[in-house]
């Protein structure tokens, strides 16, 4: 089966639906599957519920779906640094669901894993645990949490074999491992892309058995934040 797609276009063409459930990995702008969701940002879909832990930043990433009114909900950890999702929230432009980051994890893991539901110490007793099933358990409560299976995940790899095994580099890690594991279909953009073999099996994150597709990365890579340090005139 050949996962590897000339364009990220050719590899949403037949994916991308009006009314889905997307999951994105990143955070800010590290591991950000920009490639992939510029090419779904082409697409035109809408009415999107998306999964992502901050939708990029102001102009990057899902922030461009938000300023067109495309997603309809966002289920989220952080909206700091995101002005345009911050907006959208407050004028009632876009339903957000907050789920604590760990708990967002892990509701990404288990809809990964076939777990429908799992109970957490996180939340209770605030406005997160709000209808939700609670249960004691050794003499504390806990809130059911659901589980979160995407209909289409986007990630960002560094480097892919053609069977669709990834490898993450350093912190651009962070959600994509879950986030593949949690889609129905996965697309995944990399920076390289190898022949089949050539990886160390040690040494790969996410088999391809979770990937459905391969895409290279055409985006360059972005510095959210520049700091110089300050160097006296000698």
């Amino acid at each position: 089966m050949n996962k590897v797609y000339d364009t990220a276009a050719a590899a949403l063409q037949d994916v991308a639906t009006d009314g889905m459930l997307v999951a994105c990995g990143g955070f800010g702008l590290c591991g950000l599957p920009e490639t992939l969701i510029d090419a779904l940002f082409d697409t035109g879909v809408k009415d999107l519920t998306a999964v992502s832990n901050n939708a990029g930043i102001d102009g990057v990433g899902l922030a461009r779906l938000i300023e067109e009114g495309r997603i309809a909900k966002m289920i989220s950890s952080y909206v700091g640094n995101n002005r345009t999702f911050e907006r959208a929230y407050l004028a009632g432009e876009v339903e957000l669901e907050f789920s604590p980051q760990g708990t967002m994890s892990e509701r990404l893991r288990a809809g990964g894993a076939g777990i429908p539901a799992f109970y957490t110490r996180t939340g209770v007793g605030t406005q997160i645990a709000e209808g939700k099933p609670h249960a004691e358990f050794d003499g504390l409560t806990y809130v059911q949490e659901r589980a979160i299976r995407a209909d289409l995940a986007l990630v960002k790899a560094e480097v892919a074999d053609t069977r669709g095994n990834l490898i993450y580099r350093k912190t651009a890690r962070n959600f994509n491992p879950i986030m593949a594991a949690a889609g129905k279909i996965t697309v995944a953009e990399v920076e390289r892309i190898v022949p089949a073999g050539e990886l160390d099996p040690d040494c790969i994150h996410t088999p391809g058995i979770y990937v459905d597709r391969i895409v290279r990365a055409t985006r360059p890579k972005r510095m959210e934040f520049v700091t110089n340090s300050k160097v006296s005139a000698q």
